[in-house]
């Protein structure tokens, strides 16, 4: 049989500290971290979700430059339209400069 009682206790972590060194986060009230610096482009993303009902119901979804899409956010808040329909606008634009050549 194996002889243990040489073998030293293992204390990893020792004893804890006193209570009046402990932290007292848990007292402290609860703070909202500051927000992140504001990028340098400071459009408001406009949320149209809910300014009214469509009845579109196909999704579309691509990527684009943040340029962009504060370019199109400030036509569909300045023109009252969504950006589905300054989209929309835009093709039929196009589909007619076509149709001209």
């Amino acid at each position: 049989m194996a002889d243990i009682s040489k073998l030293k206790k293992a204390t990893r972590l020792g004893s804890p500290p006193p209570i009046s060194e402990a932290s007292q986060n848990l007292d402290a009230p609860e703070v909202a971290p500051a927000p992140p610096a504001a990028p340098l482009i400071t459009a408001t993303r406009i949320d149209a979700r809910s300014s009214r009902k469509t009845n579109r119901t196909q999704q579309f979804a691509t990527r684009v430059t943040p340029e962009w899409d504060n370019r199109i956010r400030e036509i569909a808040q300045r023109e009252g339209l969504l950006l589905t329909e300054v989209l929309e606008k835009a093709l039929d634009a196009y589909e007619k400069l076509l149709a001209q050549r």
